[in-house]
C-alpha cells in the first residue's frame, strides 16, 4: 500500500476512555464498574447513532468516518465495518506521558480482529521535552509503524505538543501565546523528528493552528521527502464551536490538509443532556448529526 491518504476525511471522534475523560464526561472515578461500563457503552452507541444519522442525511459516505475505541465501542466498530464505513481505532494506552501500545505484544491481533481503516495513536511529543519519554515514544511508534507497513495498514497519528514549563515561562505563562508563537514550530519539528526515526503516518491528526501560514509550514513538513500523499486533519481539543470553526476555516484549502477529526465539541452537550435525562436518545443523536454535518459544511465551504 502506498504511503498516504489523499482524499478528504471528516472523522467524528468518540474514542475517549482515559480516567480523566471518564471522570469529566461520566463522573466515574477509579476503575469503572459493570454499571458504569454499561452506561458508557450505551452513551457511545448513542453517539454512533448520531454518526449513522448524519450519513442518512447527506454526510459524504466516501469521506465521513468515525474514531471509536475497542473498550466501550466494539459494537459500533463492528457495525461500521459491516456497513463499509470508514473507521479508525486507537491502539495507545491512554493517559501516559510516553506512547505505549494498549495491548503490548498482542497489539497486532486486536488490530486484525477489527480491521479498521486506520490504526490511531495519540502521542504527546515536545522535541524540547523529557528525552527519555520521547525516546520511548519513538521506539514504540517505530515498532507499530513498521508492522502496519508490513501488513498493508494505515496509521493515523495524533500529535499533541504539550508546553514545557520553560517554554511557558518564556512567554509569561500565556498559553495563548504558546499556541500562537511556539507550538506550530514545535509541531513541525516533532513531525520531522518522528519521520527521521522511520515513523510514517499516512495521516497526521493535529491541534488547531491560528495562522494559515503556519498550517502551510506544518503540512509541508508532513509531505516532505517525497511523502506527497500524506495528509493532515485538525482535531478539536474539546474547544467551543466558534474556536473549532476558526481552525477549520484556517486550514481548509491548504495543500496537505484533508479535513478534521473532532469529538467532544460535536457531542459533549448532547451527551450530558442524554445522561441527565433532559434529551431523549433520538434528540441527542439528531443534534450530534447536525453538529457533525455543520463541521463538514464549514470545512468544505472554506476549502
Amino acid at each position: 500500500m502506498a504511503l498516504g491518504y489523499d482524499q478528504q476525511l471528516f472523522i467524528l471522534a468518540f474514542d475517549h476512555r482515559g480516567s480523566s475523560h471518564l471522570r469529566t464526561l461520566f463522573g466515574v472515578t477509579g476503575e469503572p464498574g459493570p454499571q458504569d461500563r454499561a452506561r458508557i457503552t450505551d452513551a457511545k452507541s448513542m453517539i454512533f447513532d448520531g454518526f449513522a444519522r448524519a450519513l442518512s442525511e447527506g454526510a459524504p459516505l466516501d469521506r465521513a468516518g468515525m474514531l471509536v475505541d475497542e473498550e466501550f465501542g466494539a459494537e459500533a466498530a463492528h457495525k461500521a465495518k459491516a456497513n463499509g464505513w470508514i473507521c479508525a481505532m486507537p491502539v495507545e494506552r491512554s493517559g501516559l506521558a510516553a506512547f505505549e501500545l494498549e495491548h503490548g505484544d498482542d497489539f497486532g491481533a486486536h488490530i486484525e480482529e477489527f480491521d479498521p481503516d486506520f490504526a490511531k495513536v495519540l502521542v504527546r511529543y515536545n522535541v524540547e521535552g523529557r528525552a527519555a519519554d520521547n525516546e520511548r515514544s519513538r521506539a514504540n511508534l517505530l515498532r507499530l509503524s513498521g508492522w502496519l507497513e508490513e501488513t498493508g495498514r494505515r496509521l493515523l497519528c495524533e500529535l499533541i505538543v504539550p508546553a514545557e514549563p520553560a517554554q511557558l515561562k518564556s512567554l509569561g505563562g500565556d498559553t495563548h501565546r504558546y499556541d500562537l508563537e511556539l507550538r506550530p514550530g514545535l509541531m513541525r519539528r516533532g513531525i520531522a523528528e518522528l519521520q527521521d526515526t522511520g515513523i510514517e503516518p499516512d495521516v497526521w491528526k493535529l491541534e488547531g493552528i491560528d495562522r494559515r501560514e503556519d498550517c502551510e509550514l506544518v503540512a509541508e513538513q508532513a509531505r516532505a521527502g517525497g511523502r506527497d500523499r500524506v495528509g493532515c486533519v485538525v482535531l478539536g481539543r474539546g474547544a467551543d464551536a466558534g474556536r473549532v470553526e476558526h481552525w477549520l476555516r484556517t486550514c481548509a484549502g491548504v495543500d496537505g490538509y484533508l479535513g478534521f477529526a473532532i469529538g467532544r465539541t460535536l457531542w459533549r452537550d448532547q451527551l450530558q443532556g442524554y445522561l441527565a435525562g433532559s434529551l431523549s436518545r433520538t434528540d441527542a443523536a439528531r443534534r450530534i448529526a447536525a453538529n457533525y454535518c455543520r463541521a463538514i459544511a464549514v470545512y468544505s465551504g472554506a476549502a
